[in-house]
């Protein structure tokens, strides 16, 4: 597939992500073997290539022994035009009690590596890590390539962008694609989920990347979403959500047709936004264009119908203020799931969290 357009995040190409259910020991050498794979694409090799085999699988063996229901995703993630690997663990409890002593080196309640969390973290280029007891943890690592050269003392600023996506079971290639790109103080973000599942609804979810990439920034919302729409007439089409969130204006502009869901999280309460009843490349007669209150601090959700509602930023302190992606993974985990592919893209108005 040929280069996308400098300067957006965007969702990983089909064998760029991967999903591996972290239930036993066992599959510490799976992950072991799988984020090895993504990272020679990259051009890992070494001692840097050796020590993002033990940071994977020293969180690999922690899930296991530790977690429930713990997954990880390993991905090449792309920023503009620098490309890095990561990897993302979630699980459903029981968290971590005591996080500040999880970080120190030697630390182990049951027989790992015993490298502490803080070793992963200095590891890694950039991390975070969310934990609350009973309830579960979020961790990320993420690692430059060594094509990419340094841009400041932690490997350069994070946007204030993130997202994920999840391929259903059985499939090859997820359905559902995202795009986002900061310019000039604002967020201009797009979320496709192409009609049904499988190759036919990823052709159609990267046309809407492709045709977003195509109009040029700035424009409104409502403007990028009819081009997304003529460019998918010639797939099966999909529903469709665009925003421009505007911090310093305290504004998000929105368009959005069909049932991807978008949000906008404040310190006090989340507001949902409209979209209409539609098919976008199909039937996408009334496009409509929105003006929301965006409070000081909040950050916008987008996500596809394969998750549910059911999740709230309120039941996670201190959540709100950190790095996109702790967002984003923790909606994925606490969402719930329809028989469908996932996608969400969180988008923060605060700049990047502290990943301590």
């Amino acid at each position: 597939m040929e280069p996308l357009s400098g300067g957006w995040t965007t969702s990983p190409h089909a064998g760029e992500s991967l999903r591996v259910r972290v239930e036993e020991q066992s599959a510490a050498a799976g992950v072991r073997r799988r984020i090895t794979a993504l990272a020679e694409r990259l051009g890992f090799g070494g001692e840097r290539l050796g020590q993002i085999q033990l940071a994977a699988t020293e969180a690999a063996v922690n899930l296991a022994r530790h977690a429930r229901q713990g997954e990880m995703l390993l991905r090449i993630v792309r920023d503009g035009g620098a490309a890095a690997l990561e990897f993302v663990c979630v699980d459903h409890g029981p968290g971590i009690a005591d996080v500040p002593v999880s970080r120190t080196d030697g630390y182990s309640t049951g027989g790992t590596l015993g490298l502490g969390l803080g070793s992963i973290e200095r590891l890694a280029d950039h991390s975070g890590l969310y934990s609350r007891p009973r309830i579960g943890t979020v961790l990320y690592a993420r690692f430059r390539p060594p094509s990419e050269a340094p841009s400041g003392p932690a490997g350069g600023a994070m946007p204030p962008i993130a997202g994920l996506t999840v391929t259903l079971d059985g499939e090859e290639e997820c359905g559902d694609a995202y795009t986002a790109r900061l310019v000039d103080g604002t967020v201009y973000a797009m979320l496709c989920d192409g009609l049904g599942h499988g190759p036919l609804a990823a052709r159609a979810a990267w046309a809407a990347v492709r045709a977003t990439h195509e109009v040029a920034s700035p424009s409104r919302p409502a403007d990028v979403l009819r081009c997304v729409h003529r460019r998918l007439a010639s797939t099966r089409g999909g529903a469709v959500a665009v925003a421009a969130i505007e911090p310093a204006a305290g504004r998000v502009r929105f368009a959005g047709v069909g049932n991807v869901a978008a949000w906008i999280v404040g310190p006090e309460r989340r507001h949902g936004m409209v979209s209409v009843p539609g098919i976008v490349g199909a039937h996408a007669e009334r496009i409509r264009e929105h003006d929301y209150p965006l409070p000081a601090g909040a950050v916008v959700v987008l996500h596809s119908d394969g998750l549910t509602g059911r999740w709230r930023l309120a039941d996670q302190p201190g959540l709100l203020g950190r790095d996109p992606l702790l967002i984003a993974a923790t909606v994925l985990r606490d969402a719930g799931t329809r028989h469908d592919d996932r996608s969400v893209l969180a988008v923060t108005t605060s700049g990047r969290g502290v990943t301590a």
